[in-house]
C-alpha cells in the first residue's frame, strides 16, 4: 500500500512538473503598455505627438523595462512570428525612446547642412552608440536591425515595419505587432507603403518606376524569398527580387507592368524629416472652422 501511495505521489509531482514546463513554453510577451503608448501618441497616419509623449513617458519606460526582463530561455521556445514581433516592437519602441530622450532635437551646424534640423539624424550615435537593455543584453538600434532582424530571420517585409522616425520610413503602426496577426500586419504595411507615391510610383508615360531608397539599401534581403525564376528584363538578381516582391502586392495591371520590366528605375530621395504630428496646424485649422 505504501508503495502505491509513493508511486502516486511521484506521478503527481512529475505531472505538475510537466504542466509547469508546458505553461512556461506558452509564455508570450504582453504588449499592453506599448499598445497604450501607441494609442495615446500615434495617429492613424503614423505621425507621433512627441511633445505630449515627452511629458508622459512612464508606460513606454515600463514596456522597455519589461523587455529587459524577458527570459532568454523562454524566448528560445517562441516561434518565429513571436520573435519577429518582439524585435519589431523593440526597434520601434526604442527608437521612440531615443527621440523623446532627445526632444526637442538640438540640431548640429554640420549635420544641418545635409539633414533637416528636426531629424533623428541630428542625434549623435542614435543607431551605433546609444544602448538599450533587451533580455539582459545592452544593444544598439543598429544591432537589432542588422544583426537580429535582418540576419536571423528571412523576412524582408520587416523593412515595411521598422520605423526610424523619419518621413521616408514606413508609417508607424499605432498598435503592436503580434505573432497571431504578423503576416497580415506585414502585408498591410507593405501595401500601405507602396500606395504612397513618395515611396513608390509608376510613370508609364515616361517609362520610369520610382522606388524608395529602402529598396536600394536592402535589395539583397529580398533574394532568398522573392527571387524570380528568371531575372526581370535586364535587371540583376537583387533588383529583380525587389520588383517581384513589389509586384506581389499590387493590382493586376501594375503587377503585370512591373513583371514585364520595360522601364527604367529611379530611386526617390529619402526624407529624413521627423514623423511628428503638426499639432499647431491642426489647432489653427480647428479654430478657423
Amino acid at each position: 500500500m505504501r508503495y502505491r501511495y509513493m508511486l502516486f505521489a511521484c506521478i503527481l509531482v512529475l505531472t505538475a512538473d510537466v504542466v509547469l514546463a508546458i505553461e512556461e513554453t506558452r509564455q508570450v510577451f504582453v504588449y499592453d503598455d506599448y499598445a497604450a503608448v501607441l494609442k495615446d501618441h500615434v495617429d492613424d497616419k503614423g505621425m507621433v505627438d512627441y511633445k505630449k509623449f515627452k511629458a508622459a513617458p512612464q508606460r513606454l519606460d515600463a514596456f522597455i523595462t519589461a523587455m529587459s526582463k524577458v527570459n532568454p530561455k523562454n524566448y528560445d521556445r517562441w516561434n518565429k512570428e513571436e520573435k519577429i514581433a518582439l524585435w519589431l516592437n523593440a526597434y520601434n519602441a526604442l527608437t521612440l525612446k531615443a527621440l523623446i530622450d532627445n526632444y526637442p532635437i538640438k540640431s548640429s551646424f554640420f549635420r544641418s547642412r545635409i539633414y533637416p534640423k528636426n531629424s533623428i539624424r541630428q542625434i549623435p550615435g542614435v543607431w551605433s552608440k546609444i544602448k538599450f537593455n533587451v533580455m539582459g543584453r545592452d544593444l544598439t538600434l543598429g544591432h537589432i536591425e542588422h544583426e537580429i532582424l535582418r540576419k536571423k530571420f528571412t523576412e524582408p517585409r520587416i523593412h515595411m515595419a521598422m520605423v526610424c522616425a523619419a518621413m521616408g520610413c514606413p508609417p508607424l503602426l499605432n498598435k503592436p505587432y503580434t505573432a497571431q496577426k504578423l503576416n497580415e500586419q506585414l502585408d498591410e504595411r507593405t501595401r500601405r507603403f507602396l500606395a504612397n507615391p513618395a515611396k513608390f510610383k509608376i510613370d508609364r508615360s515616361a517609362g520610369v518606376v520610382y522606388l524608395s531608397t529602402i529598396f536600394k539599401w536592402f535589395k539583397g534581403d529580398f533574394v532568398t524569398r522573392y527571387a524570380p525564376d528568371k531575372n526581370i528584363s535586364k535587371q540583376g538578381k537583387e533588383v529583380s527580387s525587389v520588383l517581384n516582391f513589389i509586384a506581389g502586392h499590387l493590382e493586376k495591371s501594375d503587377r503585370e507592368y512591373i513583371l514585364k520590366g520595360d522601364f527604367k528605375i529611379k530611386y526617390l530621395k529619402y526624407d529624413w524629416s521627423l514623423n511628428e504630428q503638426q499639432i499647431k496646424d491642426k489647432k489653427s485649422k480647428e479654430s478657423k472652422e
